[in-house]
C-alpha cells in the first residue's frame, strides 16, 4: 500500500501543476504586488479597511498592462506618476461604481 502510494502520490502532484494556466499564475501574482503598491498611496487618503476595498475596485478596473505598470513600482514608494495613474483610475466610472457598492467614498 505505501509502495502504491509512493507512486501515485506524485503523479498526481504532477497532474495539478499541469493543470495551473501559468499566465493565470502570473496575473495572480502582478496583481498582488500591485495591491501593495497601490494600498499605501489610496491608504493615506482613508483608513485601512476602506482603502482595502477601494484597493480591490482599482485593480478590477485596471487591465492588465495597467497592473503590470502599477507593479513596476515594488519595493519604492510610489511615484508621481503612478500616484496619477491610480487617481485616473479610480475615477473610472466601473471604479466608482465598486466603491459605491463596497461603501467607499467617492474620490474628488
Amino acid at each position: 500500500m505505501i509502495r502504491m502510494l509512493r507512486f501515485v502520490l506524485p503523479v498526481l502532484a504532477i497532474g495539478t501543476l499541469a493543470a495551473c494556466d501559468p499566465q493565470a499564475v502570473a496575473d495572480k501574482t502582478m496583481r498582488r504586488v500591485a495591491y501593495d503598491v497601490v494600498f499605501p498611496v489610496v491608504n493615506r487618503d482613508m483608513p485601512a479597511g476602506p482603502a482595502a476595498s477601494a484597493t480591490n475596485c482599482i485593480l478590477d478596473a485596471a487591465t492588465m498592462p495597467e497592473i503590470r505598470m502599477l507593479a513596476r513600482d515594488t519595493g519604492v514608494e510610489a511615484g508621481t506618476q503612478t500616484k496619477e495613474n491610480i487617481r485616473n483610475l479610480a475615477l473610472r466610472p466601473g471604479t466608482q461604481a465598486c466603491f459605491a457598492a463596497a461603501g467607499v467614498p467617492p474620490v474628488k
